[in-house]
């Protein structure tokens, strides 16, 4: 058998390494660093929002498991008591009283704000250029007004005195308004709360409907039409169904706006009179500034955010299974 040289063989080739494709580069120390900047550039303001959003909520969440009253406030050695807030609150009976106050204060509101702003938002699709520029100005006008002018505004039209609601209703021969004090009338206080809220929101829910009609093609309406569709049914098989997206956005910030209205209340009545117009944000803040309980406060605060965050989930809920069963 014949024996092969080894020595003599030749040298395997060496292996080049694979070339680097063309364009790229291993990342320098100044490339990272250009890399991170975006990032260091949003870090103060992520900080920020951590900070003033973060931090107070669970900041409400500790102070709601503790004994936290004035002492504590001060001297700062509150102690963890579980769920002992959370049972008292659930206990009181006036508790449930304003749950059930607040959920119809939060159902009028948006059916009346859904409604009107629908209304105003085909009005305005019909008009022409000049009616429609008026009514859309008027509408951004309305909605920037401050939250705290537009109550004092309220507050003097509808003034026992002074009002023009009241020389208004009297000039017209109803002498039984001669001086009619509204908001010792808990019904008159929280229909003038709710005209209030749906008067500050409609502008809002009204240019957003406005804007997603003006996506809806024509093609759509010019074929319906010839069918024999009325505005009615125009409405229902082809307005709502191309904008259902959009109607769930609005009517879920609605129902939050509406359902921690609070500056409006606090302001015009401060809850009252009596409890006609205590909603749960009112409540949380009666009970920490009145008796110093700012651990129930706090608890109230929570079971407001469990309450409005469960209508929420019920309501995307049933809206999903309605366009699953659409399809």
């Amino acid at each position: 058998m014949p024996v092969v040289d080894q020595r003599s063989a030749p040298p395997a080739p060496r292996r080049r390494p694979a070339p680097r494709p063309a364009g790229r580069k291993d990342p320098s120390p100044r490339r990272r660093v250009h890399g991170l900047w975006p990032y260091a550039l949003i870090a103060p303001a992520v900080g920020g929002m951590l900070y003033l959003l973060v931090y107070p909520l669970v900041r409400a969440v500790l102070i709601s498991f503790q004994d936290f009253r004035l002492r504590q406030l001060i001297a700062g050695d509150a102690e963890f008591v579980g769920l002992r807030n959370y049972r008292t609150l659930l206990s009181d009976p006036r508790f449930w009283e304003v749950v059930r106050r607040t959920f119809l204060f939060m159902a009028v509101n948006v059916v009346l704000i859904m409604v009107i702003a629908t209304l105003v938002a085909l009005m305005v699709e019909r008009l022409g250029r000049i009616g429609r520029t008026v009514v859309l100005c008027s509408l951004v006008l309305a909605w920037a007004m401050p939250v705290v002018a537009a109550t004092t505004v309220f507050q003097w039209l509808f003034h026992s005195e002074f009002g023009i609601v009241n020389r208004s209703l009297t000039s017209l021969g109803l002498d039984s308004f001669d001086r009619y004090p509204w908001f010792a009338n808990g019904t008159a206080t929280f229909a003038i709360l709710v005209t209030l809220i749906v008067w500050q929101s409609v502008p809002f829910a009204a240019i957003t409907l406005y804007s997603a009609l003006t996506t809806v093609p024509l093609e759509l309406y010019e074929s319906a039409r010839l069918d024999g569709a009325g505005a009615g049914r125009v409405f229902r098989s082809v307005t709502f169904p191309m904008l259902r997206p959009i109607f769930l956005l609005v009517v879920s910030l609605e129902v939050i706006w509406t359902f921690k209205a609070f500056v409006q209340i606090w302001v015009m009545t401060r809850g009252g009179p009596g409890d006609a117009t205590t909603i749960l944000p009112v409540y949380a803040v009666q009970t920490a500034l009145s008796g110093q309980r700012y651990d129930l406060g706090s608890a109230a605060s929570m079971v407001t955010v469990v309450l409005m965050s469960g209508v929420l989930v019920l309501y995307f809920r049933q809206m999903l299974r309605q366009e699953d069963e659409t399809r």
